[in-house]
């Protein structure tokens, strides 16, 4: 049974970790190294994919990037569903993102928002951070301490140069292009 204290992260202790800058706009690299970490998900096959984003300008060009790309391969985007910085709940787009059980979530957002809505997601829903995939702004470390560690575990993303990442508890470790985690 889920812990029934609110997910939600204090005012106080998203202040204690400084201000968040707005995500930059994503490269053509770091698109075709999050589609590739999707294509090779450990022998498990990736159609439908629900996607999520941040409502400022390169989380929204991100994520209709993203969708476009995933569709000319032949992918299925079952929703995309934005939110805002700060909310009462989150609870609304969590539910959006997992009602129609994707085999991957994408995500294109800025940190303090992202945060709040992995905590809600884990609290709330059957969502799995190992089947989520995220573009380079979600490469913070303060991420698994905003979020909490158990909320973003498995996380895995791609950096702006073509790399990729990973979380791993309270750790987020890059790779070069064309290195691969262990």
């Amino acid at each position: 049974m889920p812990d029934m204290k609110s997910p939600l992260i204090s005012f106080r202790d998203i202040a204690a970790h400084g201000t968040q800058p707005n995500p930059a706009p994503h490269t053509e690299e770091e698109l075709a190294s999050l589609i590739a970490l999707l294509v090779r998900r450990r022998g498990l096959r990736t159609a439908a994919v629900a996607v999520g984003h941040s409502r400022d300008s390169a989380s929204r060009a991100a994520a209709g990037a993203f969708a476009a790309a995933w569709r000319a391969r032949g992918g299925t985007v079952l929703t995309t569903v934005d939110w805002p910085e700060t909310a009462a709940s989150w609870l609304r787009p969590a539910t959006r993102l997992t009602a129609q059980l994707p085999d991957a979530w994408v995500m294109a957002a800025s940190l303090p928002g992202f945060a709040q809505l992995a905590r809600r997601l884990r609290h709330s829903t059957e969502w799995d951070p190992a089947r989520t995939y995220a573009f380079a702004s979600l490469q913070d470390p303060r991420l698994p301490a905003l979020a909490g560690p158990d909320a973003v575990h498995g996380l895995r993303g791609a950096t702006a140069e073509g790399g990729t990442w990973e979380v791993r508890r309270r750790w987020i470790t890059a790779y070069a292009p064309g290195e691969e985690a262990p």
